[in-house]
């Protein structure tokens, strides 16, 4: 089951960054509390989930990229499975350090994807994010983190949806 979740567009950097960030203050927590207290509930009680981390995921582009990985390092008790697709990591610098510490609760499967043409540091950044996971030496769980890189990928929805069949059945089948 994919549920999808539209964002607050204006209110967008607020909404999907924690603390303060580049851009302000960021109040993403309400975010994922809504998910995690409400609408995770509401849709394992009215379909026929498997509501463990296993087989719960959250994914998103840009700063929908971003604010998965945090949902994954904040609670990995309930998103075991990560699509992250050209996150805006360079808004918050502070993850770096948040994955380093990261102990996963429960086996965990990360799915990041970037385009080498969607800026110089998208695919650094990823590399540099997936070698800060892996410099925590995984203190928990096993972490298998699985990287896409896409030498004429850009920055837009067109190159995500190509990707999006690929992280699926490899997060999930």
């Amino acid at each position: 089951m994919l549920i999808s979740i539209d964002h607050a567009h204006d209110e967008r950097i607020r909404e999907f960054t924690f603390e303060r960030t580049r851009a302000g203050t960021g109040r993403g927590q309400y975010y994922l509390d809504f998910i995690r207290h409400t609408l995770k509930p509401l849709v394992d009680q009215r379909f026929r989930t498997l509501p463990d981390a296993v087989n719960t995921g959250i994914g998103g582009s840009s700063l929908g990229g971003l604010i998965s990985i945090y949902a994954g390092l904040l609670h990995p008790e309930v998103f075991g499975r990560l699509m992250v697709f050209s996150p805006s990591l360079w808004i918050s610098p502070k993850i770096y350090f948040d994955a380093i510490r990261f102990q996963a609760a429960v086996p965990m499967k990360i799915y990041a994807y970037g385009g080498e043409k969607e800026s110089r540091y998208m695919v650094p950044n990823i590399q540099r994010f997936n070698e800060a996971l892996a410099r925590q030496q995984y203190g928990g769980n096993p972490i298998d983190m699985h990287l896409s890189i896409d030498p004429t990928g850009i920055h837009q929805e067109a190159h995500w949806g190509r990707e999006f069949p690929k992280a699926v059945e490899w997060l999930f089948y």
